[in-house]
């Protein structure tokens, strides 16, 4: 039985990190390395079985080898059980939807939305999350489960008949380095959106928005985040991915930051922008509600002319957002990564202790 009265050894599913950018792979680094921080004398590894981004972190934070023969190339069957014996892991955090399919230790799922369930034609990539999840929850193989809201708790309790005491919502954070700072500047303002483009993120309706306000407005829309693609037109600056050190510069300097996405398990573009000090138009998901609650501008954003209504009303009466920015500010302030890797230990000590009585 693991006892957390002394150091511990914990392994987190690094795969997350070979994605370049990513909510996903945010959460599994800063996670990481705000346990490592918080408990200086546990050892955390980050496991995977392909090359991942890792830039460094506190000292008890290790990255640990990929597959050593063709048998461990069977990663979750076989080759991840074997890394985490070498490590000495007492507990596997599977930060993206999956955990060991043998049971040899407590395990930690995070489910981070049902995005893969509920819109599957927007996300091909997820047919794999899509069948293997399912079965990993049915089966019992997670020991226990965290959802970064009380909504998606909710929903996955209901869709994989999960029992409420093994599930936890634990929130996400916004990075210390998302703060106002000094702006970024174009030659004329901006609206800004950061995150990947696909479906539910409702690019399109923003962008047909945007296009409504410029017929009035010399207004730009910057889109920032993985597969933005559309085709080129005047005030439309697609920046692609950029280092996380540009974001903060980018939330600040602009008009407001628009997040219109159709569903979300949390919208930590939403928290970025906010701890940045800046205006954000979202939408009225219940999970994006739960994290900014009265401190950004919620609209109905598959209305057209809701969405530029309300970035018309930025343009015009811009200082009379002056107490939401303060909101957005205050808001932010409750959420930090130390609080997330404090919470996530207590789940830690509770799959320890349901493990012991399987």
């Amino acid at each position: 039985m693991l006892s957390y009265t002394s150091a511990v050894t914990i392994a987190l599913d690094a795969t997350p990190l070979t994605v370049s950018t990513g909510g996903v792979g945010r959460y599994t680094l800063e996670l990481a390395r705000a346990l490592a921080s918080e408990y200086p004398e546990d050892q955390y590894w980050l496991l995977s079985d392909q090359p991942i981004r890792f830039a460094g972190g506190p000292a008890n934070l290790h990255l640990g080898e990929g597959p050593r023969n063709p048998a461990e190339r069977k990663w979750w069957a076989w080759g991840l059980n074997r890394e985490m014996a070498r490590r000495g892991a007492e507990l596997f955090h599977g930060t993206d939807y999956s955990v060991p399919y043998i049971p040899l230790r407590p395990s930690v799922m995070t489910l981070h939305d049902l995005s893969p369930w509920l819109n599957p034609e927007g996300q091909p990539d997820s047919s794999r999350v899509r069948r293997r999840t399912p079965r990993l929850l049915r089966m019992g193989l997670a020991t226990m489960v965290i959802t970064p809201t009380e909504t998606v708790r909710r929903a996955a309790i209901e869709r994989f008949a999960l029992s409420p005491e093994r599930v936890v919502a634990v929130p996400l954070a916004a990075a210390g380095t998302f703060r106002p700072s000094s702006p970024r500047s174009f030659d004329v303002p901006y609206f800004l959106f950061v995150g990947t483009c696909e479906p539910r993120k409702n690019v399109v309706r923003l962008i047909d928005a945007w296009r409504e306000v410029r017929k009035t407005a010399a207004v730009d829309l910057v889109l920032v985040g993985r597969n933005h693609a559309p085709e080129e037109e005047q005030g439309l600056r697609v920046l692609g991915e950029v280092p996380d050190s540009d974001l903060p510069a980018l939330y600040s300097g602009a008009l407001a930051c628009v997040y219109p996405s159709l569903y979300e398990g949390f919208g930590l573009p939403v928290l970025e922008a906010m701890q940045c000090g800046a205006l954000v138009i979202t939408s009225r998901d219940p999970a994006i509600l739960e994290v900014s609650g009265d401190a950004a501008l919620h609209v109905n954003v598959e209305d057209t002319t809701a969405l530029a209504g309300a970035m018309r009303a930025v343009i015009i009466h811009s200082d009379g957002f002056d107490d939401l920015r303060q909101r957005a500010l205050a808001r932010a302030a409750q959420f930090s990564w130390q609080k997330t890797a404090r919470l996530t230990r207590q789940v830690y000590e509770s799959a320890t202790r349901f493990f012991s009585h399987t």
